[in-house]
């Protein structure tokens, strides 16, 4: 097992992947880059910790080490764009969310250095979470909940605030209707804002993994961060973020997250 993969294997038909939670970066790549904090930037915080829970209720996680500012496991890596006509970063992002670049002059990877962050990272994070999805679905149905989180106001990318549950299947691509629906109302209890498909519709590995019509169904949970962590909404800057974990702030989302996943492994139970 490498040390920057962890599996924790449960055995109820639910995986949650966690691909942008990790911080690592090689020294010989970050001492390439802008800013160690930069490059940290845009991770999913904490996210990680906020679904521990998940292991208690017997779902199998899938988490990367990885810094997506080395190579982002949710992209597609042919190099198309998710979102055509809309800002995103690549495989391998040269620029923050922001704009800011990542890399100074002339140091960013090229086409042999990005193959190469591939078959090291990319290429065993899917195999791990396709040999989970394997094994689960042996027995039935099973959901890939794939986790992630985003600063609530992030102009460059999106307009004003962003909702609190940010639910993707493409657009009914990737699960059951009723899946979605289910995950949705679970959402909706919690009197916050929800949206489907609005501006995050499912990454790559959504789209990847979703085929509904073979016991397979994929769904996207992109969080405001605002609903765990104390979430600057004007300039970020290493004296404001990334904010602190503080337990006591994130339990009334993690009783809404459990909701939610309890939802996800009952929809897959009633398909077996």
């Amino acid at each position: 097992m490498q040390d920057w993969l962890t599996i924790h294997e449960g055995s109820a038909p639910l995986v949650i992947g966690l691909p942008h939670t990790g911080t690592d970066i090689p020294p010989a790549i970050e001492a390439r880059m802008t800013s160690s904090w930069l490059a940290r930037k845009d991770a999913d915080w904490w996210v990680d910790r906020l679904y521990d829970f998940a292991i208690n209720m017997g779902a199998t996680l899938v988490r990367t080490g990885v810094s997506r500012s080395v190579i982002d496991v949710n992209r597609d890596p042919s190099g198309v764009s998710l979102y055509p006509g809309m800002t995103t970063t690549g495989l391998c992002p040269t620029e923050t969310f922001d704009g800011e670049p990542l890399y100074r002059p002339d140091q960013e990877p090229d086409a042999a250095e990005i193959a190469e962050r591939r078959a090291t990272w990319f290429d065993p994070y899917h195999a791990a979470l396709q040999g989970q999805l394997d094994r689960l679905r042996s027995s039935g149905p099973v959901v890939l909940y794939d986790a992630h989180s985003i600063r609530s106001v992030v102009p460059r990318l999106f307009e004003g605030e962003l909702p609190q549950f940010n639910i993707g299947d493409n657009d009914g691509a990737t699960c059951a209707r009723s899946l979605t629906q289910a995950v949705a109302v679970a959402c909706t209890a919690s009197g916050d804002s929800v949206v489907v498909n609005g501006r995050f519709k499912g990454g790559w590995t959504t789209r990847h993994y979703g085929r509904p019509e073979a016991g397979l169904h994929a769904i996207q949970m992109e969080l405001a961060d605002r609903g765990y962590i104390l979430d600057p909404t004007g300039p970020v800057s290493p004296d404001n973020w990334p904010s602190p974990y503080e337990p006591d702030r994130t339990e009334p989302l993690r009783g809404h997250l459990r909701r939610v996943l309890t939802a996800c492994i009952a929809f897959a139970e009633s398909q077996r």
